[in-house]
């Protein structure tokens, strides 16, 4: 059993990449992993400041709800980053979010990580700038991290279209696997 933990960027409850994060986690429970999805617009994340004062203690100066969500991360097996992609990035929600996992970084290694991505754009080529983004985070910052799988729910615009694609079935199949 692993411990699975799904950070949904949506700010729209029900939108496209949040439909598909609760089949990410349909998925895992259904395959007995201990799963959580997090809906980052429900919890006060403010921006990092830049202080510098976690490089060397490790917590944040802070007193927000990173810290509980920070705890999460480093206890899990499996980390699920998605996003709604806004003008071929990820949103704000997620860039903070990631910004702020600074004080504990160096803990968020050895882990396995999906990226869920959903746009009105109808070309996976054309978020080639967020997974970018995303791997910079996971590659080049997280010592171990291993990329198992992307999943794009483009061609989505209105909520909700997102069930009718194959991406719908494709983040069922990945958190049954995961």
């Amino acid at each position: 059993m692993k411990k699975v933990l799904i950070i949904s960027a949506s700010p729209r409850k029900g939108g496209n990449s949040d439909l598909l994060c609760d089949q990410f986690l349909k998925g895992a429970k259904e395959a007995g992993h201990q799963a959580e999805k997090i809906s980052l617009p429900e919890h006060k994340i403010n921006y990092c400041l830049g202080c510098g004062v976690c490089n060397n203690t490790h917590v944040c100066v802070q007193q927000d709800g990173m810290k509980p969500l920070l705890d999460k991360m480093v206890e899990a097996d499996v980390i699920v980053l998605a996003t709604p992609v806004y003008f071929y990035s990820m949103d704000g929600q997620l860039k903070t979010f990631i910004d702020r996992t600074v004080p504990r970084y160096t803990e968020i290694a050895n882990k396995d990580f999906y990226f869920i991505l959903s746009a009105a754009d109808t070309e996976k080529k054309n978020m080639a700038r967020t997974l970018e983004a995303l791997r910079g985070f996971t590659e080049d910052c997280l010592d171990g991290a291993h990329e198992k799988g992307v999943i794009y729910g483009v061609g989505a615009w209105q909520k909700g279209e997102v069930k009718n694609m194959p991406a719908y079935q494709e983040a069922y199949e990945a958190g049954k696997n995961c």
